[in-house]
Parts: C-alpha cells; sequence; structure tokens
C-alpha cells in the first residue's frame, strides 16, 4: 500500500493516526510522545481552551470510544493488528467538532446522548463508511439524531469528520437565520446527499477549524507572535465559529434545485430596491458596532431576513458574498485610521475595528492592501 499517497489525500488535523499505522509497534509509541509533547492541553481535562483544538491518542479501540464524550459506544475491532486512533476535537459552547481518525476497520454501537443531532462527514478521499448498513463517502454524509442508537462501520486507515449540536440551537439557527423549520432541511434518512462541491466546501471548513492546533509558535507579518493555541477564543469568536460551521452544515444539507433558490434568484424592481435597502442597513449596522465583528447570522435577525436572502442581496448589489464584503469594510475603516495623524497603535486600530487576532488582521491586511499595517502607520 502506497502510504505516502493515502496521507496527500487527508487533512493535516486528520493524519496523526494514519502515520502510526505501517510500522505501529515503533510509530505508536512515538505517536503518543509526540503528542504529549506537542499538545499541551488535554483533550479531556476541565482546562480544555474554549474553541481551540486540542488531540488525544488511543492505543485500543475501547479506549477510543471512550475519548468521546457525551455518547454511548461501543467499538469492536474487525482487523488483526495494534490499533492506533487519534482524536482532534473543539470543544464549543453549543456543539461539538472532531476529526476521529482509526487504524483499522471497526464495527462501532453509537448513540448520541440527549437532544441533539451528529453529522458524520467522511474526511478520507476514496473510501467509503456505513451508517445503518447505508453507504455514505464521496458526495454523502451521514446524520443521526439524538437518543437513538445507530450502527457505523468504518474501514481501516479512515478519518471521519464529526459535528455534534444541541437541538434547540440547530431550531432556532434554522428558524432565524435560514428561515425555514429544522425538519424541512434536515432528512429523515441516515443519509444526507450533499454532492461533491458541497460536501468539499463543508470538509474545507471543518479542516480550517481543526488545525488550529498548529499555530501556537506562528508569528504574524509585524513580527508579533500569535496568540497560543491553548488561549481560549473569546465569546465572539467562538459565536463566529459556531455560525460558520452551522452555515456550512446547512448549506450541505440543502435540497438541489430547491424552488425558493429559484424564487429568491428572479429580480423584480421592487426587489432590486429592497436588496439595496438591505444592504445598506446591513452596512450602517456594521458600522455602528464595529468595535466587534459582527456575523451574518446577527445580521439576518437584526434585518429579519434568511442567510439565504441576504446572500442574494449582497451578491446582486455588490457581486460577493456578505462575510467578503463585511471584513473589507472593516479592513477599510482599519487603513483610513492607521493613515490617519491621530492612529495608536496597530493594535488598537485593529481593536477598534473588531479584529482581535492581531496576526489575522496582519495577514487580512496585508492581503488586500499590499502593505503591513505598521507600514501604513509609519507612513501617517
Amino acid at each position: 500500500m502506497n502510504h505516502a499517497a493515502t496521507l496527500s489525500k487527508r487533512p493535516d488535523a486528520c493524519r496523526l493516526a494514519s502515520q502510526a499505522v505501517p510500522a505501529a509497534e515503533i510509530i505508536a509509541d512515538n505517536l503518543a510522545d509526540n503528542t504529549a509533547e506537542n499538545t499541551r492541553c488535554s483533550a479531556q481535562g476541565a482546562d480544555a481552551p474554549a474553541g481551540r483544538a486540542v488531540v488525544s491518542v488511543a492505543h485500543d479501540a475501547d479506549e477510543q470510544a471512550r475519548n468521546l464524550v457525551g455518547w454511548r459506544q461501543t467499538y469492536d475491532q474487525l482487523a488483526a493488528g495494534r490499533f492506533v486512533g487519534t482524536l482532534t476535537e473543539i470543544p464549543l459552547d453549543t456543539m461539538k467538532v472532531f476529526c476521529e481518525t482509526t487504524s483499522h476497520t471497526l464495527r462501532q454501537a453509537c448513540e448520541v446522548r440527549g437532544d441533539a443531532y451528529w453529522f458524520g462527514i467522511p474526511a478520507t478521499r476514496g473510501q467509503q463508511a456505513r451508517v445503518d448498513a447505508q453507504p455514505f463517502g464521496a458526495e454523502a454524509f451521514a446524520m443521526r439524531p439524538g437518543n437513538v442508537e445507530f450502527e457505523l462501520l468504518t474501514p481501516a486507515q479512515f478519518s471521519i469528520y464529526g459535528v455534534v449540536v444541541r437541538g434547540e440551537v440547530l431550531r432556532h439557527y434554522a428558524q432565524t437565520v435560514e428561515g425555514v423549520a429544522l425538519d424541512a432541511r434536515l432528512p429523515h434518512t441516515p443519509i444526507v446527499q450533499a454532492g461533491a462541491a458541497r460536501l468539499a466546501h463543508l470538509c474545507a471548513v471543518l479542516e480550517q477549524r481543526l488545525d488550529d492546533h498548529d499555530d501556537d509558535a506562528r508569528h504574524d507579518a509585524d513580527g508579533d507572535r500569535a496568540r497560543s493555541a491553548c488561549t481560549p477564543l473569546s465569546d465572539a469568536e467562538r459565536n463566529d465559529v459556531q455560525a460558520e460551521l452551522l452555515a456550512a452544515l446547512f448549506d450541505a444539507c440543502a435540497r438541489h434545485g430547491n424552488a425558493d433558490d429559484a424564487e429568491s434568484a428572479r429580480q423584480t424592481p421592487e426587489q432590486a430596491s429592497r436588496r439595496r435597502w438591505i444592504v445598506a442597513q446591513a452596512r450602517e449596522y456594521v458600522l455602528a458596532h464595529r468595535s466587534r465583528p459582527v456575523g451574518v447570522p446577527e445580521l439576518c435577525e437584526q434585518l429579519l431576513v434568511s442567510r439565504r436572502t441576504l446572500q442574494y442581496c449582497f451578491q446582486d448589489v455588490l457581486g460577493m458574498a456578505p462575510a467578503t464584503y463585511l471584513r473589507a469594510l472593516r479592513l477599510n475603516g482599519a487603513r483610513r485610521d492607521l493613515c490617519g495623524r491621530e492612529a495608536g497603535s496597530v493594535q488598537d486600530v485593529a481593536a477598534a475595528w473588531g479584529f482581535w487576532h492581531l496576526s489575522q488582521f496582519a495577514t487580512d491586511y496585508r492581503r488586500m492592501f499590499g502593505m503591513r499595517p505598521s507600514e501604513a502607520l509609519r507612513a501617517s
């Protein structure tokens, strides 16, 4: 088997256990040592930082099952050999996000506790798993409600993303942000046919969020040290992460050729005027709350529109997604302040415009304007 080729198809957050499979007796021990050294936050500890990815390693299938908190489950290893598994997890307020990698074929009897929903998205390309005997892989993912036992069969050297969301959160988000009832969006079968493009987008969002455990040694373009991966995210940052993940999940669950999409895409003169008004109101709201990053869900609730309607408005009026424009709006405001005569420090200006992660602000600023924030400040 070409392990290098297999690893190249996996996201960074899910590669850890896969690297241990070829020489399990030797590499598995190194894997545990390296993880203990590189991951200074315990996945199961009470002090795990909210919103930051943490990693645990297991050398037994039952141990792997126990590492997933909030589940009733039993793992049976169905192929011979020493087992190695990893769990990369982000603890959030209203959901759990993780990537699970396992070295051997497993039969899993699973049940999410309470009023919650589990979404299982394959992270390993070219392989299929089965939920309640139904295959899913290249264009589909699995979904099961809480308090319902299901069977999951996963192949060897397999990685799967998991998202567990509280039911009340999904229902509120569906109603206030998506403008639909949750039952109208989620299928009543274990399999969600997302399509290759939507599934790829969902995987990309999950991979990006789960990869932040590699960031604690990064430096930004101005030489300022990035925050440690063990530093908890702020409330607003965690809300942004959760909103981004919910949006990606709902996009993946959207039915192809939805009649509402076709209706929303049409435009009458009255609709054109209303869309311009909605964009203007969104801009005013963001500028009035510039000291914090206003997200799309908040705008939807304030303007009483669905996320899809907001998307159509911005796409029609400005030719870009709402989040893209709102970030550009804040970056331009920060640029004007940096170039002004009374500019403070880069950090002060960034915070005044809702950029609380200084290294990310520097990266976004340089990408937008072709210079570092400190260069703009010195030139003022």
